[in-house]
């Protein structure tokens, strides 16, 4: 995903000499030529990401767009005052970059598991919030963001779906894209989880049980009518996010559906449980660890869905 953002950002800069790369001392060996062929729009903040916040929202009110990069937490809970303060407040057209949502640094411990971002700012107000999927979800959201005004939140992934878009299909921001259906079961996945969540889906298909699988890759503004449409035309909803289950996607869609009086069959969160992820490991390991692979997401489903049987 990060070569697909930075790969995006260069086309952008050359016909858009308003858009800026400002690191805080990271992404050496990928931004070089970023640097080289653009200088006078790249700045290296140092580690620093307050003052990266603070410095990106002087240069969007200036009329610069932006860009902050930096690691797992480091863009957004180090510089919450900042983002809030200073970007969302004043509608400061910033976007924030995290390279290493949920898991994807899970050897270097709790400091760099990006795990409750989504929920954090999910509550801030003039925010856009964007977890793409695959890499194309990720080149494309960069362009969406970069023409989108405000504050905007991009975590980017180590892992991946790869490309699952069809041909000639449109990205658009807020609207999520269904890469399988069924009327079994959904799956509404964020993040770079997605690609667990396919091999979840296949997984069940195996057993006859035929999943729709959703990538919600804007989680604000939330698509409440991809929502609404699996809730009543499906057997169920099962949110799956490398984030906290508290306040995350899985809360997003169950508020919508309880506000508008939608009530699934099913409803399930799979996700971070109400605890800090004091492991270290790899992010396959970590997501096993927590029950978020694949093979734990299909045997939750089985046990819901036979629970499901059994009632009836």
């Amino acid at each position: 995903m990060r070569n697909a953002f930075i790969q995006r950002l260069l086309e952008l800069a050359e016909s858009d000499p308003r858009i800026m790369l400002l690191t805080g001392d990271l992404g050496f060996g990928v931004f070089e030529k970023f640097a080289q062929r653009y200088p006078k729009q790249f700045l290296n903040v140092g580690v620093a990401e307050q003052n990266l916040t603070g410095l990106a929202t002087g240069l969007a009110l200036e009329g610069r767009i932006p860009f902050t990069y930096s690691l797992a937490n480091f863009p957004t809970l180090r510089c919450l005052e900042q983002i809030r303060n200073d970007a969302c407040y004043h509608n400061a057209n910033v976007k924030i970059v995290c390279m290493g949502g949920g898991f994807s640094y899970g050897a270097l411990g709790i400091s760099h598991h990006a795990t409750e971002d989504l929920s954090i700012l999910r509550a801030l107000p003039d925010i856009t919030i964007v977890a793409p999927g695959d890499d194309w979800e990720a080149s494309e959201a960069t362009s969406s963001l970069a023409n989108t005004q405000g504050t905007c939140y991009l975590r980017l992934d180590k892992s991946s779906a790869g490309m699952t878009n069809q041909h000639q299909e449109v990205f658009t921001l807020g609207k999520a894209r269904k890469l399988r259906d069924g009327s079994d079961i959904t799956l509404i996945s964020i993040g770079g989880i997605l690609n667990e969540t396919l091999k979840a889906a296949k997984l069940l298909a195996e057993k006859g049980i035929e999943s729709r699988v959703i990538s919600l890759h804007t989680l604000k503004p939330l698509d409440k009518e991809v929502i609404f449409d699996a809730a009543k035309n499906t057997g169920g909803i099962v949110t799956i996010e490398e984030n906290t289950i508290q306040g995350g996607l899985g809360g997003a869609v169950a508020e919508v559906c309880l506000e508008n009086g939608i009530i699934p069959q099913i409803f399930c969160r799979i996700g971070l449980p109400d605890c800090f992820s004091s492991l270290v490991g790899s992010q396959d390991y970590l997501r096993s660890q927590y029950k978020m692979s694949a093979e734990h997401i299909y045997n939750k489903l089985l046990m819901s869905l036979n629970s499901t049987d059994k009632q009836k």
